[in-house]
């Protein structure tokens, strides 16, 4: 496209796209509606600021249609047409409250469900609008009725699209409203568990989805909820870290579902025992993922290794010590902290003299003393010099033991 100067006020101050369709804010800004529609409702209260003038704005504050900018954005779009400027459509017409709660109705009819699910899929991927347009109607509760229907009755039909709208939709919903669609209905949980195992045509879909919008119920559900996750729940998220076939998405929820159980001790003890910790070294060993990943991998295995269980079961994966040793220094801050963490955990109540040994032979015992001497914050140097502490008798023979003495001598 050639170079042309765009108006500024046709741009948008949020996504610096020239706005398609401009709606105008209580504090008198003008913004593309979608920007400022995913800004709001992004917002962790129903209060949050002006993106431009830092004032406060609502939640629910009303959009006044720019008419008169989008018709000069129009023709400014046709005048320049031949320069590779395309036109700007004139915006659907809002998603009526009405028509929503009509689809909903249609959902509850035996042949009429499918193509209700059809077209709020297709509502739903249009734009935020509908999104939100959706979660008022109380599209969700429906859908959440809708997939404990198929699982008591055992029907995947219609499920994957249901899995789906409810991904799309829920952070529309109002966070009120999301513990009570979770925490109220009781079958939810296991209704998403079954979604898991279920194995038809297109089961990797279904899969999927349901192991996005398990996560987002898990963080919804309360404490009581979480102590009665059974020791079936927790296989069947390592048995999701297992499927190699499943999106990276997928994986990272299934990590996030078990950083939001571990704080309960006895939730520890089931993920162990479901064999989490041998499965997430084999996933960090696979090292196709990205560096989050990594990230939620180390803090679940610090987290398991809390107890003796899960110290123990790390130790049984030959490749465990190498592996954490490794990633240090090489991923992130946070990673280097659960790393030396779970570390310092096998130095203190598990330091048996065959894990001393491993530790020097695979490369720990260097990389903590790396550690010292990198440029990285003065706690994580604490932590290293403390493991080095403990067993320095025994690996007093490293060469770059010589390098920790040293530095003990100059404190």
């Amino acid at each position: 496209m050639e170079e042309i100067e765009i108006p500024q006020y046709f741009i948008c101050p949020i996504s610096l796209q020239i706005m398609k369709d401009p709606v105008t804010a209580v504090t008198g800004i003008t913004y593309e509606r979608e920007s400022i529609e995913r800004w709001l409702i992004s917002a962790k209260h129903n209060t949050t600021t002006c993106p431009v003038t830092n004032q406060a704005l609502h939640r629910d504050s009303d959009l006044t249609p720019n008419h008169t900018l989008r018709r000069l954005i129009q023709a400014w779009c046709t005048a320049n047409a031949t320069k590779g400027v395309d036109r700007i459509p004139t915006p659907k017409a809002s998603l009526d409250r009405t028509h929503v709660l009509k689809l909903v109705r249609e959902l509850r009819v035996g042949h009429l469900y499918v193509n209700a699910l059809k077209k709020m899929e297709a509502l739903a991927t249009e734009n935020q609008r509908n999104k939100l347009c959706m979660a008022e109607a109380g599209v969700a509760k429906e859908l959440c009725l809708f997939i404990m229907k198929c699982f008591r009755e055992g029907s995947t039909i219609g499920l994957q699209e249901a899995l789906r709208i409810l991904h799309l939709i829920w952070g529309s919903i109002p966070k009120p409203e999301v513990k009570i669609l979770v925490n109220e209905n009781c079958d939810f949980i296991d209704s998403l568990t079954w979604a898991l195992h279920c194995e038809i045509d297109n089961h990797v879909l279904v899969k999927i989805e349901a192991m996005l919008v398990l996560e987002k119920a898990i963080k919804a559900t309360n404490s009581s909820q979480l102590e009665r996750l059974r020791l079936e729940f927790f296989k069947t998220i390592i048995m999701v870290l297992r499927r190699k076939v499943l999106s990276q998405q997928a994986i990272k929820s299934a990590l996030l579902v078990l950083i939001e159980a571990c704080p309960l001790r006895r939730n520890r003890y089931k993920i162990v025992e479901a064999g989490a910790v041998f499965q997430l070294i084999e996933l960090e060993l696979e090292k196709a993922h990205e560096k989050n990943i990594t990230e939620l991998i180390f803090n679940v295995l610090a987290q398991l290794c809390s107890i003796a269980d899960g110290r123990e079961q790390l130790l049984r994966h030959a490749g465990s010590i190498a592996v954490l040793s490794k990633r240090i220094l090489r991923v992130s801050p946070a990673t280097d902290d659960r790393a030396l963490h779970i570390l310092s955990l096998i130095a203190k109540f598990s330091a048996r003299n065959d894990v001393i040994k491993e530790m020097l032979r695979v490369g720990a015992v260097t990389k903590l003393c790396m550690v010292m001497q990198a440029d990285c914050a003065t706690y994580l140097k604490e932590k290293a010099r403390g493991i080095l502490k403990l067993h320095s008798v025994v690996w007093n023979n490293s060469p770059c033991i010589a390098v920790y003495l040293l530095t003990r001598e100059q404190r």
